[in-house]
């Protein structure tokens, strides 16, 4: 199959049964997004949506925040993977939308990666989600998924999924695609044991139809 017509495939059968994906972490605004995706960096969305509501309730915006005493926000997050430096990246994001943006997260990739706690990823995911910009955040779930689908060929890292994703997904449908690909990975195309035969896609997967499946 060509990797044009596996694209169609697969965009076609998520666009008929999920036409609303999005994202699992709970927020209100893009200052409680921005927290929420710092803080799911190698950690389960359900744990987050446990740490945010305490935090929100003790720092409820980006001002509150950046004038945080660290100890306190390492007491509300240290259930969470790795609370020592998101502590360093929560107070230093706070701090630089307040004092560099004046308290607005910016739209523009490459000033969102300026910002302590955002990398590549986090930074697509922020102008995806609450700029709608056509771009594709890729975690470890979205590489793995593309991958194994057989959407990208000798990918060696997040940078060149998304550069192969990006050339065959429309603009239009770059943010949802996003979500389309996690979704999948957390629940059907699992890392260990993928479902294939309850998989939807599976008639098109190049996994399923090279018999690695088990």
């Amino acid at each position: 199959m060509r990797k044009e017509e596996r694209f169609r495939k697969v965009l076609g059968y998520f666009l008929e049964h999920s036409p609303t994906a999005e994202t699992e972490l709970v927020y209100t605004d893009p200052y409680e997004l921005t927290v929420a995706v710092i803080l799911s960096a190698q950690c389960t969305d359900k744990r987050v949506n446990i740490i945010t509501p305490p935090f929100f309730r003790r720092f409820p915006d980006v001002v509150s925040l950046a004038g945080a005493d660290p100890a306190d926000v390492f007491n509300l997050i240290r259930s969470c993977t790795y609370p020592n430096n998101k502590t360093r990246s929560l107070v230093g994001m706070a701090k630089t939308v307040v004092t560099v943006y004046g308290g607005v997260l910016p739209s523009d990739i490459g000033e969102l990666q300026n910002i302590p706690g955002i990398g590549r990823k986090t930074a697509n995911v922020l102008a995806s989600v609450i700029y709608d910009k056509p771009v594709i955040a890729v975690d470890t779930h979205v590489f793995r998924v593309a991958a194994r689908i057989g959407l990208t060929t000798g990918a060696k890292n997040p940078l060149q999924t998304e550069a192969q994703l990006i050339a065959h997904i429309p603009e239009n449908l770059r943010s949802i695609a996003h979500h389309w690909l996690i979704l999948h990975g957390r629940y059907v195309c699992t890392a260990r044991k993928p479902k294939c035969h309850e998989c939807g896609i599976s008639a098109f997967c190049k996994y399923f139809l090279t018999d690695q499946a088990t």
